[in-house]
Formats: C-alpha cells, structure tokens, sequence
C-alpha cells in the first residue's frame, strides 16, 4: 500500500506522453553508465579526485551564478570576462544553452505550479525531476519575455555554437586536462568528465524537484518553493527555494548570513574584485514581513487547535441568590466577577479538596490574586476554563434587590433547574 501511494505520488498529474527526446534521454543514461564503469574499474587518482571536485564546482557555477542568477534573473552585472567564464562553465554542464535554459526558468516563475510552467511540481516529482527533459508532451512553457537575451551576443553566440562548446568543455576539456598534466586520460574521461557531468545534472535537476516537496515556507506558501538545507547543499545553495521565489531578483538565495549559499559567496568575492558589480538585494524589511506574516499564520494555526474559555458575552448572568443555591450542589468560586465551576478540578488542586470546597459559594478574588496564593499564569488559563457564568454587578446584591426564584437565570446549560 505505502509503496503504490508513494509511487502514485511520484506521477502524480503526469501529462500525455507524445515521443521521446532521445538525444536528451542518452545523455542522461549513457553518462551515469559510464560513470559507474568508471568507478568500478578504473583506478581512482587523488590529483583526479581533485580535478572532478574543482571542474564539479566550476560546471555548478556555469548554471548556478551564470545561467539562473545572472542571465534569468539578472540579479547583478557581470565584466565581460566573468560573463565569457561562466557562460562556458555553463556549457560544460549539458544543459542546454543558456537562452533556452534561462527561456524556461523564466516561464517557471512566471507561470509558477500551472500548466504553463515546464517543471510544475504538481506534476509529480518525476516530471519535475527528468521526465520534462526526456518525454514529448502537449506541454509547452508559458510565454516570458526574453528580449534582452535576444539581443546579449555573447548569449546569443553560445546558443548558436553550443554543441561544439559542450563538446570542448563538456567531454573534451575534462579528458585532456588530467591527462596531459598526469597522465591519467581514463580517470579524466570518466571521473572528470561523465562522472562530474552526472553530479552536475542531478544537483540542478534537484532545484526544479526537492525543492517543490522538501523544506519549510517560511516566506509564502501560496506555491511549492520550500527551504531546506539538504536541497541547499545539493544545489551549490539554490535550496532556499522558498526565498528564491519570492524575492527572485535577489542575487542571494540565503537570506541569513548562516545559510549555506556558496553561490552568493562566490558573487560577493567577484564583486570585491571587481568582476561582479549592482548586486541586487530585496529591501530586509519587506522580508522580514514575509517571514512574520508565515509565522502569525503558523500562531494562527495553533490557536485554531486549542480550546478556550467560553466569551463573556455568551455566558449567563447570575444573581447572588442563584449562585448562593447552586454552590449547594457543586464547588463554585467567585473570582474577578467570573462563576467558576470547580467540581472536575477537585482531585487536581495542589492546595487539595479541602480549600476549594470550604469556599464554595464565595468570592476568591482575593485569596486568588495573592491573598492565599499568587497564581501563576497557567492557573490564570487555566481558571478561565472553568467559566460558567457571571455575577450581576460583580458584587453580593442588597437583599430589596433580589431576584423572584422564577426569574432567576441559573448557571450554565447544564445546572440542575
């Protein structure tokens, strides 16, 4: 049962599949083969080991400050150097060129959990993760306005020539690199580069996945976004989702200075040198009143789930007399004005019975308020839960003023008439 809910899960709303992209659907099979090949039979070199890590990081960075930060956000300026670096860093990772990669991470926040948004996580999390990539669908990305990727050249001249960069930088660059410094030309080809490329695929694929379903919303929970520090840690800190959709022309992902966000850092350097510059921030008080609205709503929330004393308004009046005659038949105290049934709370008084029902019928504003003993807030709540109705005036009436017994209002719905 568990694993057919958790599969139903996976493909929930899984669109019409038309054909597959099979270009799409090799990379993604062939390239973790090989890498597992790899692992199982070719020796693992420490200056590969190294290498993989170091071109992992620069391939991440390609999509991570380059295509998503930088080109679909436009969350800061790039000299024209750091833009040719990523750009190609970009390429390295198979993904798609940075115009059509940015085309469709706009139309995502766009069009955000409808059936204009590429990676709808209401697809399931399979479609999100892969199945977008590798099955034709009816399904088209909503429209979103690219103007300026049109006419940036240096996108436009990657996007005309991506196959023989990714080509270079993707399978070529990896290969060569340790095998003309070390001459290890196998490790460069599987670690460096398959493997590397597989580690690269499913970190950004996590973006678009994990971080629709794991985590927190502590911005907004209109959409899917969420934070968490596991999707942070496997995106380069593209994790704080939940962040990034509500305030998307940040150049941050991570909001406090304590969240993992190693592309920030990176931004933040290249702007001390000089190579980034207009960082983008949304202004910290307008996300502060985001994150305190989700935590008023959670408050909310939980004094939605707990019981409270019954509204003054809705209680009854009561005179002297009648609150006089039923405190014969049950433990009522006076306190504050309030008629308080204490029958139920006998066995529970840490004074014991005694106190209470030598009291009965009396007013213990006093004894309550510091007189005897001063309660704690606890006891405060706890006493108003007890509520049953109100003295007229708050005071013992004067005799001449007393009430006829068939006038009387007698004590909550279920007093003995």
């Amino acid at each position: 049962m568990f694993c057919g809910e958790a599969v139903q899960n996976l493909t929930k709303n899984f669109p019409t599949v038309t054909g597959i992209r099979w270009f799409n659907l090799s990379v993604l099979v062939i390239t973790p083969v090989l890498s597992i090949y790899g692992l199982l039979y070719v020796p693992i070199l420490s200056k590969t080991v190294i290498c993989t890590t170091l071109y992992y990081i620069f391939s991440m960075l390609g999509i991570t400050a380059g295509y998503h930060r930088l080109w679909s956000h436009r969350s800061y300026n790039a000299s024209l150097p750091l833009q040719i670096i990523l750009i190609l860093a970009g390429a390295s990772a198979v993904q798609g060129s940075c115009f059509w990669w940015a085309r469709r991470h706009r139309s995502h926040h766009r069009h955000t959990d409808t059936d204009l948004d590429p990676y709808n996580a209401e697809r399931g999390l399979l479609w999100t993760h892969i199945g977008w990539m590798i099955f034709e669908s009816d399904l088209r990305p909503g429209p979103a306005d690219v103007s300026d990727l049109r006419k940036d050249p240096l996108v436009q001249w990657q996007h005309k020539w991506y196959f023989y960069i990714l080509a270079v930088f993707g399978y070529l660059l990896p290969m060569v690199i340790p095998g003309l410094l070390w001459g290890d030309w196998r490790g460069g080809f599987f670690f460096v580069g398959t493997l590397r490329m597989t580690a690269c695929h499913h970190s950004t694929f996590c973006i678009n996945s994990i971080a629709h379903y794991l985590g927190s919303t502590p911005y907004d929970d209109k959409h899917s976004p969420r934070d968490h520090l596991v999707s942070a840690i496997l995106t380069m800190g593209e994790g704080y989702h939940n962040f990034h959709h509500q305030f998307p022309m940040d150049y941050r992902n991570a909001f406090r200075w304590y969240q993992y966000d190693p592309t920030k850092w990176f931004i933040a350097v290249c702007h001390c040198f000089g190579l980034a510059s207009h960082l983008r921030v949304f202004p910290s008080n307008e996300i502060e009143k985001g994150a305190l609205t989700m935590k008023l709503k959670a408050l909310k929330d939980v004094q939605d789930s707990l019981s409270w004393p019954i509204a003054p308004d809705d209680l009854p009046i009561v005179t002297w007399e009648t609150f006089q005659e039923e405190s014969r038949c049950r433990t009522l105290l006076l306190v504050s004005g309030f008629i308080h049934d204490a029958s139920l709370f006998l066995d529970g008084h840490p004074g014991g019975q005694g106190l209470l029902k030598r009291n009965t019928g009396k007013d213990m504003t006093a004894a309550f308020f510091g007189g005897v003993y001063d309660h704690s807030h606890a006891a405060h709540n706890l006493l108003a839960m007890m509520r049953v109705g109100i003295l007229a005036g708050g005071v013992e009436a004067p005799a001449e003023h007393a009430v006829p017994p068939s006038q009387r209002l007698f004590i909550g719905t279920n007093m003995p008439h």
